[in-house]
């Protein structure tokens, strides 16, 4: 019976152990793991070269990865490397630019890496041009992409606060 009645008051002054959970956590932690990595991924920023003024207009739609191609007064470059001079666009005959296609036909067959392949296979190109520049070298430069298979052509500009309707309508006056 001693043993009994000191098994017993032991019993009563012995602290419980809690064990933690961990597999809620870790579930917690893994959706947080994913949706940081699934949104990381969704900004691009394209860095304008400081010769190149952009124009502004409301952007409605994220820039994707594509070819780039700079316009500045001075020069053309397509995917980063210097192509032609911007007055020799001017002087030109006809509507293709034959360095700029040369260049486009050498960024598609030396292509890289996914991102770059994902690029070239959208056939798709950003065209970022100074504002200073005149339209017929962009009109040009437009027409070389078109004729080496880039159908789709995207014009970058810095976003600018999109008006709202109240300030778009007169004051009224009682």
């Amino acid at each position: 019976m001693k043993n009994s009645r000191r098994m017993k008051r032991m019993s009563r002054n012995r602290q419980v152990v809690t064990r933690m959970n961990l597999t809620s956590l870790m579930d917690v932690f893994t959706i947080l793991v994913f949706f940081l990595l699934v949104n990381s991924a969704s900004t691009e920023v394209l860095e304008t070269p400081k010769q190149i003024t952009l124009p502004a207009s409301v952007v409605e739609d994220k820039p994707r990865e594509t070819v780039v191609i700079f316009i500045s007064p001075d020069e053309v470059t397509v995917q980063g490397k210097a192509v032609v001079a911007t007055a020799d666009i001017l002087t030109m005959k006809g509507q293709n630019v034959a360095p700029i296609g040369a260049r486009l036909a050498e960024v598609a067959r030396s292509s890289i890496g996914i991102h770059a392949k994902q690029a070239i296979e959208s056939q798709e190109v950003t065209i970022l041009a100074d504002k200073s520049v005149p339209f017929r070298v962009v009109k040009k430069v437009m027409s070389t992409c078109t004729s080496e298979g880039y159908g789709r052509i995207s014009l970058a500009v810095l976003q600018k606060a999109a008006r709202t309707a109240y300030r778009e309508q007169p004051p009224r006056t009682l």
